[in-house]
C-alpha cells in the first residue's frame, strides 16, 4: 500500500478495528486488528472477501460488481468458517485510495455477546467510542447480578428446606413429628394411592418412666425408632405423634395380606429387652391398622379414628397384639373414641 493508504489504514485500525480495505478485485489488502483476530489463520491479506463472507442480504449476485452497486446500504453477512457468525456491514469507496478500492466496516450487532465468547474478545478489541463496550459492561454486570441472585436463591431454598425439615422432625427420635401426618396422608389420598395406616402404642412404657426415670424412657424411644426404621421400607413413613405413640404409613401397599406379618415382626422386635445402664427395660406394642382401599372417600380423620379404634381393641384384648379395623369394633369402642377426641 502507498504511504497515504498506510496512514489511512492505521487510523481505521483505531476507529474501526473490524474494517477491511479491499482491492477493486475484492481481495483483502488490509484488515483491522479485531477482524484479523476473528478470521484467524491463514492470513487474511490477499484472500477474496466473498470467500470469507457469505452475503445474506440484500439478495444480489455474490460479486464485487454487485457489492459496489449497493455501496452505502446495510449488508447482512455470515462468516463461511465455523462458528459461522452473522455480521452487519457497510461498504464504501475508499477515499484517497486507488480507483475502485473499497473499505468495508463490520460489526456483530445483537450477536456480540456470543461473539465475545466465541472469539475471546475484550473491550480492547472494540473502538473506544463503540457502544458495544458499554453493552458488554452491562451484560457483564447483569450476569454477575444474576449469578449472585442464583446463589442467594439456592441458599434461601436450602434454608427453607432445612427449616421445613426441622419443623417436621421429632428432635428426640429423628422421626417425623405430628405435623407431617396431614401432608403425607393428603398427598397419598389426592394421588389415589393405596396405603395402610397403622397406629402403634407402646405397652408398659409408663412403667419404665416411673421406675427408671425419663432418661431411660428417652433411650427406649430412641431404640423403638431404630427398630421401626429397620423393619420398614425406605419409602414408608414413620411418625411419632406424641409420647409413646407412633403412626406408620405403608405406601405403596403392594400386598395387604402382609400387614399382619409386619405387625407381628414389630411386636416381636419391640418385646426384646432393652438395656439401659446395666438395667433391663421391657416393653411391648399394641397396633391397630386400616386400609385406604376400604373407604369410598378416604379422609384423614376417619382413617385415624378407625386405626385408633383397632388399637383400642388390641389393648383391650390383652396388649402386645395387632388388630385390623372392622366396623364391628366401633360399637365396643364408643366411649374410648369420645375420650380420645377430647384429648385431641
Amino acid at each position: 500500500m502507498s504511504a497515504p493508504e498506510t496512514d489511512l489504514a492505521a487510523m481505521l485500525d483505531t476507529l474501526c478495528p473490524m474494517h477491511a480495505i479491499l482491492s477493486p478485485t475484492g481481495h483483502v489488502r488490509h484488515a483491522g486488528p479485531t477482524l484479523t483476530k476473528i478470521l484467524g489463520d491463514p492470513p487474511v491479506t490477499g484472500r477474496r472477501f466473498l470467500e470469507l463472507f457469505e452475503l445474506l442480504r440484500p439478495s444480489v449476485p455474490a460479486s464485487m460488481t454487485s457489492l459496489c452497486g449497493i455501496a452505502g446500504q446495510r449488508l447482512h453477512l455470515r462468516l463461511r468458517a465455523d462458528p459461522r457468525s452473522e455480521m452487519k456491514g457497510v461498504l464504501m469507496p475508499l477515499p484517497g485510495g486507488p480507483d475502485g478500492a473499497l473499505v468495508v466496516n463490520l460489526s456483530f450487532g445483537l450477536s456480540v455477546v456470543d461473539a465475545v465468547r466465541n472469539y475471546a474478545l475484550s473491550n480492547a478489541d472494540f473502538a473506544a467510542t463503540d457502544l458495544t463496550v458499554e453493552m458488554l459492561y452491562l451484560v457483564e454486570a447483569k450476569s454477575a447480578a444474576m449469578e449472585a441472585s442464583r446463589k442467594l436463591n439456592l441458599r434461601l431454598q436450602g434454608a427453607k428446606i432445612a427449616a421445613e425439615a426441622q419443623a417436621y422432625t421429632d428432635t428426640l427420635t429423628g422421626l417425623n413429628n405430628r405435623r407431617a401426618l396431614e401432608p403425607v396422608m393428603s398427598r397419598l389420598i389426592e394421588a389415589g394411592e393405596d396405603f395402610a395406616l397403622m397406629h402403634l402404642d407402646l405397652d408398659h412404657f409408663k412403667s419404665v418412666n416411673d421406675t427408671m426415670g425419663h432418661a431411660a424412657g428417652d433411650h427406649v424411644l430412641e431404640t423403638v425408632a431404630r427398630i421401626l426404621r429397620d423393619e420398614t421400607r425406605a419409602g414408608d413413613t414413620i411418625i411419632r405423634v406424641g409420647g409413646d405413640e407412633f403412626v406408620l404409613i405403608f405406601a405403596p401397599l403392594i400386598r395387604p395380606g402382609n400387614l399382619g406379618d409386619i405387625a407381628a415382626r414389630l411386636i416381636r422386635r419391640l418385646e426384646e429387652p432393652i438395656v439401659f445402664r446395666d438395667r433391663i427395660c421391657r416393653i411391648s406394642a399394641s397396633l391397630g391398622s386400616t386400609l385406604s382401599r376400604d373407604y369410598d372417600d378416604p379422609r384423614i380423620e376417619a382413617m385415624m379414628e378407625d386405626a385408633d379404634i383397632a388399637l383400642y381393641a388390641a389393648k383391650d384384648g390383652g396388649r402386645g397384639r395387632h388388630v385390623a379395623y372392622a366396623p364391628a369394633l366401633r360399637a365396643r369402642a364408643g366411649a374410648h373414641v369420645a375420650q380420645r377426641r377430647q384429648q385431641v
